[in-house]
């Protein structure tokens, strides 16, 4: 697949299933995110892959991030979260010292990281799909993964096989979202 066609055909897909992608996928999923633009090169970004028993760990860890009044539904569905893909890969954004590269620009950059992998699966046919919800924001969550103080989780990308076909590709007008600046005077 060529690389307008990922960038022009990429989709979520929400419902996915094992098998995950092997380890070849992965090294190229990891390398496509190792070329986002990086300012400073200083590769403000980290991923943890969570699988297999990790899973029912992450969604326990998700259980006792919630209120300790929380209903047993709660708590369940937590649990289940992680459990909706055989793969997660976790984005988390490091945000350095830099009086060259703004802490925003530094967590632009672990998104464009994270959206590289979104592309690189979509390239090799692996389901992709982003998330993020009260859990990634989650300071317990955040400590329970070994976030360190200058780290924020900015993903959590389900991978694996797609349940079923992917939607269509949802078409929008360009000019919609594009205008020239400043404004011409068309009335001339």
């Amino acid at each position: 697949m060529d690389a307008l066609d990922a960038l022009l055909n990429r989709v979520s897909a929400p419902r996915l299933i094992a098998p995950a992608p092997d380890a070849a996928q992965r090294e190229l999923l990891f390398r496509a995110a190792l070329r986002a633009p990086d300012h400073g090169q200083l590769r403000p970004w980290r991923f943890l892959t969570v699988e297999g028993e990790g899973l029912i760990q992450l969604g326990e860890l998700f259980a006792s991030a919630l209120p300790a009044d929380a209903d047993p539904e709660a708590l369940n569905k937590a649990r289940a979260m992680p459990l909706r893909a055989p793969l997660l890969v976790l984005v988390i954004a490091r945000v350095q010292a830099s009086a060259k590269v703004p802490a925003q620009e530094q967590v632009l950059a672990a998104g464009c990281a994270a959206h590289s992998i979104l592309l690189a699966a979509h390239a090799q046919g692996v389901g992709a799909v982003w998330r993020t919800g009260d859990m990634a924001y989650s300071a317990h969550v955040a400590a329970g993964l070994g976030l360190d103080a200058d780290e924020q989780l900015i993903a959590f990308l389900y991978l694996g096989t797609p349940a079923r076909e992917l939607r269509a590709v949802p078409q929008m007008q360009v000019s919609d979202f594009v205008r020239a600046w400043p404004a011409s005077d068309s009335a001339e």
